[in-house]
């Protein structure tokens, strides 16, 4: 039951999010269509992919396609002036999005009784690889590649599934409100992994510069 309940949410909350970034791009009807589908199958194909099934198997989920293609069809009929904070609006679904399809992607790895590693993967793929087709697609940075801790609650959620330490519906739910809130907080409080830049400074830029002037005129 659960699995079918965040495939749903996750398809739903994805399908806005690519139909969000389609519109802010200035995407046509067939773009928006397309940026939503994409955004809602995207993970769930490339995780099918890595855990060894068939293309085909994505194509069996004609009632998602037909949910996913209703949300987009409200939302873009929706009026402006009641979505006034597209970027906020793109967060939380993409936020809510993330984490049933982690939660989803993990429980179909531990149905197929893969290793520990393999249901972190499915976790990570089936919750940001919609994502970042979405953003590829919209020539945007990736939000998994960002500062913003994105693809690690998703990796977070495959673990505790993976260990099976808890079991049943109602922790699942409750697993998927605390990954959909820290994703939030992420983002909210700008929370970040730590960063390692390698480039180099302007003033050392323009040292070099300097240097290689002085030895030019020697």
């Amino acid at each position: 039951m659960a699995w079918e309940v965040f495939s749903i949410i996750g398809t739903i909350a994805f399908a806005i999010s690519g139909a969000i970034v389609a519109m802010e791009e200035e995407y046509d009807l067939f773009g928006v269509y397309l940026l939503g589908i994409v955004t809602a199958f995207g993970g769930g194909a490339v995780r099918n992919l890595l855990i060894g099934l068939p293309v085909s198997t994505l194509w069996s989920q004609e009632m998602m396609f037909q949910i996913a293609i209703a949300a987009i069809t409200i939302f873009f009929l929706v009026p402006h002036h009641l979505i006034k904070h597209w970027n906020r609006w793109g967060n939380f679904t993409d936020a809510i999005g993330l984490s049933a399809f982690a939660i989803q992607g993990a429980i179909y790895a531990v149905s197929l009784q893969l290793p520990i590693s393999a249901v972190i993967v499915a976790a990570v793929l089936t919750g940001s690889g919609g994502g970042i087709i979405r953003d590829l697609l919209a020539r945007r940075k990736p939000l998994v590649l960002r500062d913003e801790i994105y693809a690690v609650w998703a990796a977070g959620a495959g673990l505790i599934i993976g260990l099976q330490f808890l079991d049943g519906d109602i922790f699942l739910y409750a697993l998927f409100i605390v990954i959909t809130a820290l994703r939030v907080f992420s983002y909210t409080k700008h929370w970040k992994l730590p960063v390692r830049a390698l480039k180099r400074t302007e003033t050392t830029s323009t040292a070099i510069k300097i240097d290689t002037n002085k030895r030019a005129h020697r």
